[in-house]
């Protein structure tokens, strides 16, 4: 193991945090390169190539998550002997940057054919969970109430086995959804009168339902 001190001389950026030169170090799988990040440094940013995991060992990460329209959600906090970087895809879910200056370990991100498969098939169940309590974060942290409501129902048609006639059922009552989603029941009814009113969902009963239109309710989704 060896060590590396990122510095830069660059002015700080009040908008775009720097990002560190430690994303080039090679460290071989099972073994960990020990860098030192300056604070507010990138470490990885949201949709980079997940080529590396991480562990605090000092100092503090912040995890978080930009919507198209640049709003900007904290999804996690991260202190020493946290790990972060873990993802079942080829990009990070989310962007990394340090608080203060933090010293980490990096190691080459997990190949799933040099372990188990009962334990890599656990690895990537956690890695979902954590990548949907990423989002779940997002949803209930910027996202207004139609926003909301519309992501829930993209999300449950994804995860759903619909009927032959493309219908999905609604599992959940009205104020459920509303718990879900740190809303009043008044609300979720509202919004979903609204998109019913767009032509975004259809109703066939009161548990049923089909979107016509997903491109529309993923835009409106945010």
């Amino acid at each position: 193991m060896f060590t590396e001190t990122i510095t830069h001389t660059e002015a700080p950026c009040a908008r775009t945090p720097r990002r560190s030169a430690r994303a080039d170090a090679q460290a071989k799988i099972g073994e960990a390169t020990a860098i030192i990040v300056r604070e507010h440094e990138l470490i990885f940013a949201e949709g980079d190539a997940a080529t590396r995991r991480y562990e605090i060992t000092d100092g503090a990460v912040m995890l978080f998550k930009v919507l198209p329209d640049g709003r900007r959600q904290l999804v996690e906090l991260l202190g020493p002997g946290d790990m972060f970087g873990l993802t079942c895809t080829g990009d990070y879910d989310c962007s990394a940057e340090t608080l203060v200056s933090t010293r980490l370990n990096v190691f080459h991100r997990l190949d799933c054919s040099q372990v188990p498969a009962d334990i890599c098939r656990m690895c990537r169940q956690l890695q979902n969970k954590v990548s949907n309590l990423h989002d779940h974060a997002v949803a209930l942290g910027r996202k207004s109430a139609m926003e909301k409501v519309a992501g829930f129902l993209l999300n449950l048609q994804s995860v759903s086995k619909p009927r032959p006639n493309g219908h999905v059922r609604l599992p959940m009552t009205r104020q459920e959804m509303a718990d879900y989603l740190g809303l009043t029941i008044e609300t979720v009814s509202r919004s979903l009168s609204a998109l019913r009113r767009e032509g975004l969902i259809v109703f066939d009963k009161a548990d049923w339902f089909h979107l016509p239109d997903r491109e529309g309710l993923e835009a409106l989704a945010g």
